[in-house]
């Protein structure tokens, strides 16, 4: 099974919301997600997890690695 991260075109006004120091999401009033940032993304993706990009969701716990290049 193949996973996908879709994000819409943005039609909305969005509101870039600060989750962390090196992540501000885009959203829209209803909740859709038009944006992820990663501020500092190659320290972020090289440096914790040895070159991986780990996705978890938590929902179902799954787990899937992929490396980077």
């Amino acid at each position: 099974m193949q996973e996908a991260l879709r994000l819409h075109e943005k039609t909305a006004q969005v509101e870039t919301v600060r989750v962390s120091e090196e992540l501000n999401v885009d959203m829209a009033p209803d909740g859709t997600i038009f944006g992820i940032e990663l501020l500092n993304a190659n320290d972020q993706l090289l440096g914790m997890d040895q070159g991986k990009l780990v996705i978890i969701n938590e929902a179902r716990g799954d787990r899937q690695e992929i490396t980077l290049g």
